[in-house]
């Protein structure tokens, strides 16, 4: 059985909502430090305490292996030209914000694809 390509347009909007909404929550707060740093640089910040260094290194690890995969799988997709965008990004922006961007536009495309060359029946 094979899903309608309209199944992907509600998935792709949650993560462009996702995108959004990490772009938003990050930047705020970051905003919010850069007009209050409190003496400590932005990164020195990350380890202040064993909690919120935890939370660091879970999301530098994350952000690297989100990393790869940008690579990886946007070869598969066709997209090595602009996706090394979503890499600098990642560290510029947030990782909030390009890994439910890269899942929409991974959707859209996946979409894309099935409306195009549509599964043979049987399959």
């Amino acid at each position: 059985m094979t899903a309608s390509p309209r199944g992907n347009l509600p998935l792709a909007a949650l993560w462009f909502a996702l995108a959004l909404a990490g772009l938003a929550g990050t930047w705020a707060l970051n905003l919010r430090f850069i007009a209050d740093p409190q003496g400590l640089g932005y990164v020195e910040a990350w380890f202040v305490n064993p909690a919120s260094s935890s939370a660091a290194v879970d999301v530098v690890v994350t952000a690297l292996a989100t990393c790869v995969l940008f690579a990886v799988e946007s070869r598969r997709l066709g997209w090595t030209r602009w996706s090394w965008l979503l890499v600098p990004l990642t560290f510029a922006v947030a990782l909030a914000f390009t890994f439910p961007l890269f899942l929409a536009l991974r959707e859209l495309t996946l979409r894309r694809r099935s409306r195009r060359d549509p599964a043979p029946p049987g399959a």
